[in-house]
């Protein structure tokens, strides 16, 4: 009887071992189902089956793993959605010159031009209005050119061998600059052809070459109210007697800019200087050209005349 007794302890020890057993191998199979719903980042894995035969505890792991899943993928998701929105912002900072220059917007302005306008100075050629853009060329003084109408950072849109070009802006015209001067020189130039004279008690100082001595007699004779010749000074063609400033401004300046001109060969003179443009005789054919800036009202020779001669 002991022998007996002794065996029905031993089997009633090890049926709750194999229970234990059991309920651990389930609990890590449900984990390691878990974990691998978990690395698999599935945004809607948020079920995650259990055994039957699991405790009321090892239920209680799962469902915190799947939790911690579930965690995980959304975290996962809102990141994927922010992406497009991040993008969006990035297209719309998209510059002024970006849009403008854009290759169609290009092609629909140079195909869009139908106006013409004049050149008033000769102008630089940039492929584009940005202040680093390239330059292409020189476009020449009272030249008829196709313009878009596009203007951007103070350059204007011309089209130049069916191509677009930009220029600095406010050297464009709807009449030919010439027209203007060229019915002012007229009367000027018949001043010249009688023996008219200074009578305005103003004179050149001694020793300048006789040209500037009829450059100033031709002059006084045709504009008496100017009284401000200056010819000598310790620099260049000045030095030498041959250049003369005739103080005056503003569009009287320029009548006696186009008197000069008119005049030349009589007068002597080599070229003159007026507003930043240049004339000369070697180019007398390519008009008033534009000269760079020098920094100053009279460097840029905007309060005076200035005249060389031979």
């Amino acid at each position: 009887m002991a022998d007996l007794r002794h065996k029905r302890d031993a089997n009633a020890r090890l049926r709750p071992r194999a229970t234990v057993v059991a309920g651990t191998l389930a609990v890590l199979a449900t984990a390691s189902a878990v974990t691998v719903g978990i690395a698999s980042s599935e945004p809607t894995a948020t079920e995650v089956p259990v055994a039957a035969s699991v405790s009321s505890s090892s239920a209680g792991i799962a469902a915190e793993l799947a939790e911690r899943g579930s965690v995980v993928s959304r975290t996962s998701d809102r990141s994927l959605a922010t992406a497009p929105v991040r993008q969006g912002v990035r297209l719309e900072k998209k510059s002024a010159l970006d849009k403008m220059m854009a290759p169609a917007a290009v092609q629909a302005a140079v195909a869009g031009a139908d106006t013409k306008l004049w050149t008033t100075a000769d102008l630089n050629l940039w492929v584009s209005p940005a202040k680093k853009a390239g330059k292409s060329g020189v476009l020449g003084a009272e030249k008829k050119v196709l313009v878009t109408g596009r203007s951007l950072y103070g350059r204007d849109e011309v089209v130049v061998g069916g191509k677009s070009r930009w220029v600095s802006a406010g050297y464009l015209s709807d009449e030919k600059p010439v027209d203007e001067a060229e019915e002012k020189s007229e009367p000027a130039e018949a001043a010249t052809s009688s023996d008219a004279t200074c009578s305005n008690g103003t004179s050149v100082a001694s020793g300048v070459s006789p040209n500037i001595v009829k450059v100033h007699e031709a002059v006084c004779a045709a504009f008496p109210e100017i009284t401000t010749y200056g010819t000598f000074r310790g620099d260049g063609e000045h030095a030498q007697g041959i250049a003369v400033d005739i103080m005056v401004s503003g569009s009287r300046g320029w009548e006696v800019a186009e008197f000069v001109r008119a005049n030349a060969g009589s007068l002597g003179v080599s070229y003159a200087i007026y507003s930043q443009n240049i004339w000369s005789v070697e180019r007398s054919g390519e008009g008033w050209r534009g000269m760079s800036d020098r920094g100053s009202t009279t460097a840029n020779h905007y309060d005076h005349v200035h005249v060389t001669t031979y």
